[in-house]
């Protein structure tokens, strides 16, 4: 097949599956068979029409067959009563019978070789779609699972490809995460160790501050005044008795 014939091959099978993608070989085999099945019915119809003739001219042999014989006995009688003149058109008449029934016998004899051969190419024909049936299916099955493969495998690589971006982002989140566990842990520490305060859950810190340091002030205001009063009561004279 030449580089044309491809090139009609391939846009006789787009108009036929009135699609408009890439090649796909399932749709040139699927042509190609359904061009062999029209290719056996016209043989098979040839085939009828062959045998519908040649049922005709057997129908017309049988008849000329049985004219021939009227016509000698037409002839018979006529000569029997003198009457040459019919009895030379009733010969005449038997002369042509003969030669018709002859063609008719050469044409019947030709349909008979036609109809054998067309019977043997139609048989041919038949045995070869049955096969080209057959591997067409398997062709097509095999195309399919290439497919499929091809599929499989492009998805394949598409995954693997998220994979690693997954990986890399799981990466920097585990090194998020430990970053953050190490500084709350750093930060627990420095809270044990009184470097930090611990902020109270609602925003009154400052007012307790302010509390606890004039509640430490007046601590501190009385315990000196009772330092000072129990000095000055150490200096004072012993009372006399």
């Amino acid at each position: 097949m030449g580089i044309w014939d491809r090139i009609v091959l391939f846009f006789k099978v787009k108009a036929s599956a009135d699609l408009d993608q890439a090649e796909d070989p399932r749709e040139i085999l699927d042509y190609t068979a359904h061009q062999q099945e029209e290719f056996l019915q016209t043989v098979r119809s040839g085939l009828i029409d062959v045998a519908t003739s040649k049922q005709q001219l057997a129908q017309q042999v049988n008849s000329m067959h049985k004219r021939i014989p009227i016509l000698e006995e037409q002839a018979r009688k006529a000569v029997d009563a003198d009457r040459q003149d019919l009895a030379r058109m009733a010969l005449n008449r038997k002369q042509t019978a003969m030669a018709e029934l002859e063609a008719l016998e050469a044409q019947l004899i030709e349909l008979d070789e036609e109809e054998a051969r067309l019977a043997a190419t139609e048989q041919q024909i038949a045995e070869r779609v049955a096969s080209f049936r057959l591997h067409k299916e398997a062709a097509k099955a095999r195309y399919s699972a290439a497919e499929a493969q091809v599929r499989i495998g492009e998805t394949i690589a598409g995954v693997s490809g998220d994979l690693g971006e997954l990986s890399l982002a799981l990466g920097r989140a585990e090194e998020k995460t430990n970053q953050m566990v190490a500084r709350a842990k750093a930060l627990d520490a420095l809270t044990a160790a009184g470097s930090l305060e611990t902020l109270a859950p609602s925003g009154s810190d400052v007012i307790e501050r302010e509390l606890r340091q004039i509640t430490a002030e007046k601590a501190v205001e009385q315990e000196l005044i009772a330092l000072i009063a129990n000095k000055e009561q150490q200096r004072l004279p012993p009372p006399e008795d």
